[in-house]
């Protein structure tokens, strides 16, 4: 089981910005030093996460699979932000209603159509909340105080 990783999360005046960890543990080992917890999923909305690696591998392929059937329907729109962090916390719930949860904290974020940066986050139970930043793993015990001292509305 490969596991770890931090994300850090905030909005700033023209959009999102998203920061990971690569690092992959297996037990107290720090096995893999280059494992990419960020991924784009479409022009406007990259997607994070922290946790069990190979449950976020399942993750990027629902996205894929989501993505794929969106191009698909040739309507000229791509799905937002918010509309795949819903997908989301439906996906986490759903699989923590099976019992078998995915142990992943997943950060979305990007810019809608309306030009606003859009941020949220889904745990392995599916509890999914937007804010302006947020953190997942170990960093969030050094990030928080920083960023709830230093972030502000609007920032460059």
């Amino acid at each position: 089981m490969i596991t770890g990783a931090t994300v850090l999360a905030c909005k700033y005046k023209d959009g999102v910005m998203i920061l990971c960890d690569t690092l992959g543990s297996y037990g107290s080992m720090a096995r893999f030093t280059d494992l990419r917890r960020c991924v784009e999923v479409n022009n406007r909305t990259a997607v994070a996460a922290s946790g069990e690696y190979s449950d976020f591998q399942y993750i990027q392929k629902l996205l894929t699979e989501l993505t794929i059937a969106d191009y698909e329907e040739d309507d000229g729109r791509t799905l937002t932000p918010a509309e795949i962090y819903a997908y989301l916390s439906r996906v986490m719930y759903n699989r923590r209603s099976k019992m078998d949860p995915l142990w992943n904290q997943v950060v979305t974020g990007g810019v809608g159509d309306d030009g606003k940066a859009f941020l949220g986050t889904v745990d392995l139970y599916g509890s999914a909340y937007e804010d302006d930043w947020v953190t997942t793993g170990f960093g969030s015990y050094l990030a928080v105080p920083l960023l709830r001292n230093r972030w502000r509305a609007g920032m460059d």
